[in-house]
């Protein structure tokens, strides 16, 4: 059996108002019937009360009635005053109720149907009482003539023209009801018509269940999910979009101008046109971003979805590193084989010790570097990193040089430091550095690793050309790169990766010419483990490399710029 569908909300809100509305209009009319009638009555008995006292007091009503015949005078008097007030009749009659006048002609002489013993007494009173008029309000008025009662006066108008004007009433405020009810409903119609284009004529139970999946359905979803308004503020955020965006509860309801966020990202969320598979960084990730507006007639405002790049992209670097230690392996093998043939041939020719020569030359130069790289950084996954880097350099020209003075015991770095980022930072720094050094005479990079107090300090220069300093304030953005598109995103990796680590990254020109990128992170104060000024001053003697003050370009900005002038151009890959 198939169940009819229930009544959407539009329809039962327009019922409800309907029934609502016409109530209001039946009960505010009888409530003004009820008034209108309370008031003809009072209105009634104010009249034939004032019309009595009017004839009461009259002298001519008084001299009338010490005539031998009252009513000669007092009808045509009684009558002309009847017509002029609207009254429905007048009766003057002696003490004891004989009439002088009414209306009827036929009635003068007869008994008076109604009290008059108030009257009597000097009091006026006003009364509701079926005479030979029928029921009508009525008012009975003494005539005192020197103190004594002579006569009485009594007025009166019959409900029956008391009903016939409240009906008046009632008809013109019967039209007025009809007319609000008729606007009324049609107000409520049009309202109406507008609830169900927005309900999309769904019940309240729909509506209900909507309303429940869709909050399911938003907090389940782990990509990031946004909703902007047509006036560019969030109207809605899921758990995902505030992670990745680095925001709180109090951002809905905010503009996206307002927020903080990096401008390239801020200007994806605000573009009237759609964007699809956008990479861009914020201060902690880089994230996915795709926008399409929402457009009915009118544009509502925007969808916006993001994912979570920052873990695959890490593993992408990560991949690319591994990739170029095993080219470099590779092209040491081929090496390798190179330089056994010519042992081989040497030795074949009777030159024995220039073949021991040859060999134990090629043997010192490789253990002197490893030897070094060890000694100097007791962290393996920093000595790794270097010694690959280093065969790498090495493969395409560039020579690879540890400072002097670095120096990261084993054990030094906290467990609050991750080895990944590490490997982003002093990564991408190299191979920046080697790629503006490569062509040039006497190419070569110079990586600094040292422990200055509470800090580890990882600094990297080359002999490019260094940094053009119309580009200093786009340098940590996604995309600026010196080597075509495609490129771009190796230092916005590292200024996510410090500001992840709370410190700092310092941009300069070095001592060579070339570019100087100084990062400093905080390891945390360790009993065992020089710090403070001094420390610093002994690492800041240690140098040799003669650099001018460093350009700061703190991670924490939102723009990622550093804010010096460094001069020079280089082919610095971000």
């Amino acid at each position: 059996m198939h169940l009819p569908r229930p009544r959407s909300l539009a329809a039962q809100l327009f019922a409800m108002q309907v029934v609502l509305v016409a109530a209001v209009v039946v009960g505010c009319s009888f409530f003004a019937y009820v008034t209108s009638r309370t008031h003809a009555d009072e209105t009634a008995r104010k009249q034939v009360l004032a019309t009595a006292h009017a004839l009461a007091d009259s002298p001519s009503v008084r001299e009338a009635i010490r005539t031998p015949d009252p009513s000669a005078a007092l009808q045509p008097y009684a009558e002309r005053v009847r017509h002029d007030t609207g009254i429905d009749f007048i009766t003057i009659m002696n003490p004891k109720g004989i009439r002088w006048t009414h209306p009827d002609p036929g009635q003068i002489g007869q008994r008076f149907l109604g009290r008059t013993a108030p009257a009597l007494h000097g009091r006026t009173f006003t009364e509701t009482y079926t005479g030979t008029l029928g029921p009508s309000v009525r008012a009975v008025v003494p005539v005192l003539d020197d103190g004594r009662i002579t006569g009485l006066v009594s007025v009166g108008i019959t409900v029956q023209r008391i009903s016939s004007e409240v009906t008046q009433q009632v008809k013109v405020l019967a039209l007025a009801a009809g007319a609000a009810l008729a606007l009324g409903g049609l107000g409520t119609y049009v309202i109406n018509a507008r609830l169900r284009r927005h309900t999309h004529g769904m019940n309240a139970a729909e509506l209900s269940a909507m309303h429940d999946y869709h909050q399911a359905a938003l907090h389940a979803v782990r990509e990031g999910l946004l909703m902007l308004d047509g006036g560019r503020r969030i109207a809605l955020m899921n758990d995902g979009g505030r992670e990745l965006l680095g925001l709180d509860e109090s951002a809905v309801g905010r503009p996206v101008a307002e927020l903080g966020l990096p401008a390239p990202l801020t200007g994806a969320l605000l573009a009237s046109e759609p964007r699809v598979d956008e990479v861009h960084m914020t201060a902690d990730r880089i994230v996915v971003v795709n926008t399409r507006p929402v457009v009915g007639g009118e544009q509502r405002g925007t969808v916006i979805t993001l994912r979570d790049h920052t873990e695959l992209q890490a593993l992408s670097g990560e991949l690319d590193s591994e990739r170029g230690f095993t080219q470099a392996l590779r092209s040491q093998a081929h090496e390798a084989a190179n330089r056994l043939h010519t042992v081989v041939s040497l030795i074949e020719l009777g030159r024995v010790e220039q073949a021991v020569e040859f060999a134990t030359a090629e043997l010192e130069l490789a253990q002197e570097l490893t030897d070094k790289v060890v000694g100097a950084v007791a962290e393996p996954v920093l000595a790794a990193l270097l010694l690959g880097k280093a065969a790498q350099a090495n493969e395409r020209g560039v020579e690879l040089v540890l400072a002097d003075d670095s120096r990261i015991d084993d054990g030094v770095l906290p467990s609050t430091l991750p080895a990944r980022d590490l490997v982003t930072i002093l990564g991408n720094l190299i191979d920046n550095a080697v790629d503006a050094a490569q062509g040039g005479e006497g190419a070569r990079v110079t990586v600094t690793a040292l422990v200055d107090g509470d800090e580890l300090l990882l600094g990297v220069r080359d002999t490019g050309a260094g940094v053009d300093p119309d580009d200093r304030d786009e340098v940590f953005q996604r995309g600026w790169s010196t080597r075509g598109p495609g490129r771009g995103l190796g230092l916005g990796l590292v200024r996510q990766a410090v500001h992840r680590a709370r410190g700092t990254v310092e941009l300069a020109r070095g001592a060579e010419g070339g570019a100087e990128f100084t990062v400093r992170l905080p390891l945390g104060p360790r009993p065992d483990r020089p710090g403070g000024a001094a420390g610093r001053a002994r690492t800041s003697a240690g140098r040799t490399d003669g650099a001018p003050d460093r350009t700061h370009a703190s991670p924490d900005r939102t723009d990622g710029t550093a804010a010096g002038a460094p001069s020079g151009s280089t082919e610095v890959d971000r």
